[in-house]
């Protein structure tokens, strides 16, 4: 299938074939009709996207920080390479579509196959043949409204939800500033909620459609002021929304200048934020964003997960906003195809485009994108990017998940290391799989896992996606007979690493990414130990909030699950046995936006003898480094600092090196499987690997029985 994407580094913007996505369980495959194009937002996106790197960071000095910050801690190099990678990232563009549902998720109730829906959402109403939409942020079409009316879906609940911000009272006076699409259907819904409306612009044509359309007055934006005062007799409008987009100041003085006492001032658009507070302040003037679509939005629980706000106490979502503005047009109320300039069948998409960047010298307002082809989606699934050979004798590799930290930091560190082939890659959207699969020359590109596992081609599989995604892809690619590389953790839940034990022969490698055991310095320190020792290990991990998916349970396994595997692997390195029993225990906050499990002290007590600590730290301040290690042995001690310093202190001396990067270690772990693989001798011995995993378990256990527990 083909899909719009553009490029965040270069700007460069076109039509690619694409893999159709998957249908998760809570949502719904939709063949797309009509797509709207949002000539303001996406404008704004394309523009930014073709800008220099220089103006991209003057634009997010906030960015530009984190940089710095990073640069400090981990080196320039690193830093640059993740930045550069980050910047490379495709843009799906598009956010508001009517389509016909082709394939329903095994938990979504009341949409069926062959249904028309209008869906909204960045990342998700796109403008691509197919796309996956989440179950709350699609509805039914209604009979009497066709698809290009509904396509405008999502721009119609922005405007929607800033009317019900507005709290507009039958009769009141309201200005509408600025007269593009949002600023035209907010006339219509104001004048549909009994309001007497004056709306402004600097066109002439689009204050003459809002004219047409039934605003009372409209006038330039540079009369605003003289035309409402004379529209209120002299005593200022109840309310004004703002719907113009522009860096200036303007428009949030000019709302002031011509409010009433105690009257609102909405913000839809994007404008200049300095409020003039003498105005606002002598006026008690009340001001308030609008958030775009309505109550969901930015939340995931809502809108990836499908999880309903209750109706009595939040009446409109986002998606009862998009049921609202459907209606509306179904009454007659609301007429967006009166706003349509444009249309382009899609494989002209580009000319919509042209037209937003000047190159089509033509004023426009609503443009839509009719889809006319008819597509099978099983023949949608793969995408043959080359016919290259692939031989036997290298590491021929299938790419499960194309997520940051893969292209960040696992491709470009196995591209180091050399003598692997990039086969297949198979990701849940065809937009990352597109651009991933351009850069990295994989044959080809999937939505469909199954065409790893199954193609010959492929010795050796790497899963890269989220953690509860781990367990059945670490079985499925045992019993295909491939290696396996799966990034920590290997599973989420004690029942899955007992059903992979099981399953494990040797035949294959299973390896996962525990890179610090890998580093040159935790190396070095391993050879300068002997006997029993103490480990020390101190984390100062920085927050994830809760809503991130890493925290949830059910998905990421949480952090101890999730990241503590790292330290706990590498201790086992440092000391040459397994874990025999744990002791953690938590710091009990009353603030719980931090999980408490974020914060614990963990004591490990090894075969051996030896013994580990270590101090996991959620809660301090990141301008400290992360990581510190301690090491304790007969006559010897080590300090490893955040793998940037090592010292080490000897016979009453010391002796220090330093590095300008980090290296943790992924160059020497990807070398490390690739020699495993082709030997079919483990890096990582499975039973150690097997035992860092239960210990993390055991840790929880730990934690809720306040006692010591065996692994």
């Amino acid at each position: 299938m083909k899909q719009l994407i553009q490029s965040f580094k270069t700007g460069e913007l076109g039509l690619f074939d694409v893999p159709a996505p998957v249908c998760e369980k809570n949502g719904a495959l939709v063949q797309t009709t009509v797509s709207l194009v949002s000539a303001g937002t996406e404008k704004m996106l394309v523009d930014f996207a073709k800008k220099s790197m220089l103006a991209k960071a003057k634009d997010r000095p906030d960015l530009v920080k984190q940089v710095i910050d990073k640069m400090k801690k981990e080196g320039v190099k690193n830093t640059l390479e993740k930045v550069f990678t980050k910047l490379d990232t495709p843009i799906p563009l598009g956010y508001s579509l009517a389509g016909r549902v082709v394939e329903v998720g095994s938990e979504l109730s009341g949409i069926n196959i062959g249904d028309r829906v209008a869906c909204g959402g960045a990342g998700y109403a796109n403008h691509a043949e197919i796309n996956y939409v989440p179950k709350n942020l699609m509805v039914k079409i209604p009979d009497g409204v066709d698809d290009i009316d509904a396509s405008f879906v999502t721009v119609g609940a922005i405007a929607l939800q800033g009317v019900r911000q507005t709290a507009p009272l039958l009769g009141e006076k309201v200005a509408v500033m600025g007269l593009g699409l949002l600023g035209q259907l907010t006339v219509q819904l104001l004048k549909a909620n009994g309001c007497k409306v004056i709306g402004s612009d600097i066109d002439t044509d689009k204050m003459a459609l809002a004219k047409k359309l039934g605003c009372d007055e409209v006038c330039h934006a540079g009369e605003l002021i003289s035309k409402a005062n004379e529209f209120t007799n002299g005593y200022g409008v109840d309310a004004v929304i703002i719907a113009a987009s522009t860096s200036s100041n303007q428009p949030i003085t000019d709302a002031a200048e011509i409010s009433r006492m105690r009257g609102r001032v909405v913000l839809v658009g994007m404008v200049g934020m300095d409020v003039p507070r003498n105005t606002y302040y002598k006026k008690e003037l009340e001001i308030k964003l609008s958030m775009a679509y309505g109550p969901g939005r930015y939340d995931p629980e809502y809108e990836e997960k499908g999880i309903d706000y209750p109706y009595d106490l939040v009446r409109f979502t986002e998606q009862r906003n998009f049921e609202a503005f459907l209606g509306l047009i179904q009454e007659g109320k609301i007429t967006p195809k009166e706003l349509i300039t444009h249309s382009y069948d899609f494989d002209d998409a580009m000319s919509a485009y042209d037209l937003l960047e000047g190159r089509i010298k033509e004023k426009y307002l609503g443009i839509v994108l009719n889809y006319k082809r008819d597509i099978k989606l099983e023949d949608e699934k793969i995408v043959q990017r080359s016919e290259k050979k692939i031989s036997n004798d290298k590491v021929n590799i299938g790419l499960i998940g194309a997520g940051n930290f893969t292209k960040s930091v696992i491709l470009p560190n196995i591209q180091k290391v050399g003598d692997f082939e990039f086969v297949g890659l198979c990701t849940a959207t065809g937009v990352s799989a597109q651009g991933t699969g351009k850069k990295y020359d994989f044959k080809y590109i999937t939505t469909d896992s199954e065409e790893i596992f199954k193609n010959s081609e492929i010795n050796s599989v790497f899963i890269t996606t989220r953690h509860n995604d781990h367990a059945n892809k670490v079985l499925k690619a045992i019993e295909s007979k491939k290696h396996c590389f799966v990034e920590k953790p290997l599973c989420i839940y004690e029942e899955e690493l007992e059903a992979i034990k099981e399953a494990y022969t040797g035949e294959t490698i299973v390896q996962v990414g525990f890179n610090r055991r890998f580093s040159p310095m935790i190396e070095k320190m391993k050879k300068f130990i002997s006997g029993q020792i103490s480990v020390n290990y101190r984390i100062n991990a920085g927050i994830i909030p809760k809503n991130v998916w890493i925290q949830d349970r059910t998905i990421g396994g949480g952090r101890i699950i999730g990241e503590v595997c790292h330290f706990i692997d590498t201790c086992s390195y440092l000391i040459g046995s397994e874990v025999k029993s744990v002791f953690a225990t938590t710091i009990q906050k009353s603030d719980q936006s931090i999980p408490d499990e974020d914060n614990v002290n963990i004591v490990l007590n090894y075969v051996n003898g030896s013994t580990a600590t270590i101090s996991y730290y959620a809660y301090g301040d990141n301008s400290m480094p992360k990581e510190y290690i301690e090491v304790f042995s007969s006559g010897l001690s080590m300090q490893m600092n955040d793998f940037r310093e090592l010292t080490i202190f000897k016979g009453g001396k010391s002796s220090k090196e330093k590095s300008a990067n980090q290296d943790k270690g992924f160059v020497n772990e990807f070398k490390a499987f690739k020699e495993s693989a082709k030997s079919g001798n483990e890096a990582i011995s499975f039973d150690s690997i097997y035992n860092t995993t239960k210990t993390t378990f055991k840790i929880l256990e730990s934690i809720r029985s306040k006692s010591l527990v065996e692994i």
